[in-house]
């Protein structure tokens, strides 16, 4: 993954650049809401123009990012008073 530059607005094909993915699937992030993008066309019903805040960018990837499940403690064997054990 490319490091993000100290741009504030990125389109959607330097935001698939940067991680790795197809353009489409930003476009669709996009769509779903998953990812927040400005649309900056100059008329309403045109083609949209996105551009993704570095912000919002950082926020998705965070969200989207995965830590090890910790190993659970390992439970010592409890021995009853009652019962013997033979070996």
């Amino acid at each position: 993954m490319a490091a993000l530059t100290e741009r504030e607005f990125f389109s959607p094909p330097e935001v698939a650049e940067t991680i790795g993915v197809s353009h489409s699937k930003v476009l669709t992030w996009i769509a779903s809401g998953e990812l927040r993008a400005l649309d900056l066309a100059t008329h309403r019903g045109q083609r949209p123009r996105w551009k993704i805040a570095k912000a919002d960018l950082e926020a998705f990837l965070a969200r989207r990012s995965t830590t090890p499940t910790p190993e659970p403690a390992r439970r010592r064997h409890r021995v009853h008073e009652n019962v013997r054990e033979y070996y």
